[in-house]
């Protein structure tokens, strides 16, 4: 039987890789999903509380980086902030970035560290391709993800 530490990096590592289909399939950004992603990052979340919210709440909640606490990024919908949290994260990966078009449909795929990711929209395929390229290089990930 697996030690407690190894069957937490492994579940950690299937928690990244749902969450990584998750963005595939997500048809819209999702503020549950932001939070989720913020999550598997390694930061802590504080969800917006439903029945204290105001406007003054930022949407979403807010997560913690270093002793301050700022308002949670849509970080499936806006490609900057995908790309600044793959950068603090992952600083020396490579990654890229393509959209295909047709007459009736636009989609996205990109590539974290030799890992792909696809979506509807271009945060959500980097999200995916990042959340994927964080579970392989996990210490005790396999070779193939």
């Amino acid at each position: 039987m697996p030690s407690t530490d190894v069957a937490e990096r492994m579940d950690d590592r299937n928690h990244l890789l749902a969450l990584a289909e998750r963005c595939e399939a997500s048809s819209k950004p999702n503020r549950e999903l932001d939070a989720e992603i913020y999550e598997a990052l390694g930061f802590t979340v504080r969800r917006k509380p439903t029945r204290l919210a105001t406007r003054r709440t930022p949407a979403g909640g807010i997560y913690q980086q270093g002793s301050f606490w700022k308002s949670l990024g849509a970080v499936s919908a806006d490609i900057n902030i995908a790309v600044s949290l793959l950068r603090e994260k992952a600083p020396g990966w490579s990654w890229s970035l393509q959209c295909f078009a047709s007459e009736d449909s636009l989609a996205f795929q990109a590539l974290v560290a030799e890992c792909s990711g696809q979506g509807v929209m271009g945060s959500l395929a980097l999200c995916a391709a990042m959340l994927r390229a964080l579970a392989r290089h996990r210490p005790d990930a396999e070779d193939q993800v």
